[in-house]
């Protein structure tokens, strides 16, 4: 890939304050560079460090040499130096002659009068005409190593401009959908939310009906009260006789049951029942919409002509590769997926639907011969697997030895405890044993899925997960 790059010119190269090539330059802080003789001139004359350009003072009254500049600067001097000699006009520098041979010894041109033997003794020489052609032949051939790296390099450059570009796509895409899924989660918590308020409304609702029809029949006893008050009162009121006349009556009217009110129990709302360990509720609930995959496929490591699903729980063989980065995790070669994480210690158990699947493998691969994948064929891959109708175990993807399997498989789980150093492959379907290794594991080890057929994919089930609560005494 050919590279557009800026010509410099000597005034590139020329200090700001002898306005010359640059001679011994030194760096500054600031990231200035000035001729060393030049800057303490200045510093001087100035009587603070300081730099010529921005004036920004320098901490370090011995600023360190600017190496790459000073070569450079070198090479510019040693180039102007060369355009004023008299060899660079085709002259010998010695005797003034026409530079016309070669000296195969010393590799420069020379005069004629320079085969003294004083000055190139037992020298050969050459015309230089023909020197030039067999040099410049020679330089040709020392350059096709040099060209070859460079298109190595341009490669490489392209690459690494590939493998951005995909990472920035990577987090783009992840990005939506870690988006999209809080946005579920959001949408879950709004309506719970929205659910347990109405269910705090219909409560309000009940126990004020229930209040209501309390009130309502008080106020019938307070009303029917403070008429037999009033109507005793205005007896009271009456002529001695008409009053002792109707006494009997009145005072029967005084025997009114009277009750005293009670409370109606309950009638306040309920709020333990609505806030009480109200987060965990509702992670409880959650729980019905939340699945766990004990395994998650790591799109790094896949195969281009493997295809993950978005949750990294399902892998499937495609019609053709995909534009994606050589990174040195991923399988060249086998169309392979690792899990994400690697196990060093503990048991773990995952199971994958295989379905109609027709060219499979699943099993646990160690760190060491995922990362020398070149050879897989190395003792380091424990697999069960289907291949051209036929089911069969093995150590890598060319020795395959059959299994004697009575039915279709369908669901397979596989047991990793890598303390007891054992690898259990099951038909989880019909609960079938169908293979155990037993290996002392040293060393990590890494889910392993192998997918070359295009109908089916591979597919790791998710587990519920359970939500339990530890009481201590």
């Amino acid at each position: 890939m050919a590279v557009s790059r800026p010509s410099l010119t000597e005034e590139d190269f020329s200090c700001s304050v002898c306005c010359d090539i640059f001679r011994d330059p030194v760096l500054l802080a600031c990231s200035h560079s000035i001729c060393k003789s030049c800057l303490h001139t200045f510093w001087e004359q100035r009587g603070a460090l300081e730099c010529p350009i921005c004036r920004t003072v320098s901490q370090n009254p011995d600023p360190p040499l600017n190496i790459v500049l000073k070569n450079m600067c070198e090479a510019i001097l040693e180039e102007r130096s060369f355009r004023g000699s008299t060899e660079s006009q085709g002259l010998c520098s010695v005797h003034g002659e026409d530079l016309t041979l070669f000296c195969t010894e010393d590799r420069k041109p020379v005069c004629v009068k320079c085969r003294d033997p004083k000055l190139h003794n037992h020298h050969s020489f050459r015309p230089v005409e023909e020197a030039a052609v067999d040099l410049k032949r020679e330089l040709k051939m020392k350059l096709k190593p040099l060209q070859e790296k460079l298109r190595v390099y341009e490669e490489f450059e392209q690459t690494c401009d590939n493998t951005m570009e995909h990472a920035k796509i990577q987090v783009q895409n992840t990005e939506k959908q870690i988006k999209e899924e809080f946005e579920k989660l959001h949408q879950f918590l709004r309506d719970e939310e929205a659910a347990r308020v109405a269910v705090l409304r219909e409560e309000e609702e009940e126990k004020t009906q229930i209040m209501k029809k309390k009130i309502e029949e008080i106020r019938s006893e307070i009303s029917s009260l403070a008429d037999i008050i009033k109507s005793i009162e205005e007896r009271t009121e009456a002529e001695d006789l008409s009053f002792l006349l109707s006494y009997k009556a009145i005072v029967e009217r005084t025997q009114y049951p009277l009750r005293d009110p009670e409370m109606v129990s309950g009638s306040l709302i309920n709020v333990a029942k609505h806030l009480g360990n109200l987060k965990f509720r509702v992670w409880e609930k959650m729980e019905e919409i939340t699945e766990y995959t004990p395994v998650i496929l790591d799109p790094n490591t896949a195969h281009p002509d493997l295809y993950l699903c978005e949750s990294l729980s399902s892998v499937k063989f495609g019609e053709e590769g995909q534009q994606l980065p050589g990174n040195p995790e991923r399988f060249d070669d086998y169309s392979s997926v690792l899990g994400s994480e690697g196990f060093d210690s503990g048991s773990h158990c995952w199971d994958i639907e295989v379905g109609d699947n027709t060219a499979w493998a699943v099993g646990v691969i160690t760190e060491s011969v995922y990362k020398h994948r070149e050879n897989l064929s190395k003792f380091g891959l424990w697999y069960v697997g289907f291949y051209n109708g036929k089911y069969g175990k093995g150590y890598s993807p060319e020795i395959l030895t059959l299994l004697r399997v009575n039915h279709r498989i369908q669901r397979i789980r596989v047991q990793l405890d890598w303390e007891k150093g054992k690898v259990v492959f099951t038909d989880s379907g019909h609960n079938t044993c169908l293979h155990i290794f037993k290996h002392n594991f040293t060393e990590r080890v890494f889910p392993y899925f192998y997918n070359h057929c295009k109908l089916h994919p591979l597919k790791i089930l998710p587990v519920k997960p359970s939500i339990s609560v530890e009481l201590h005494s």
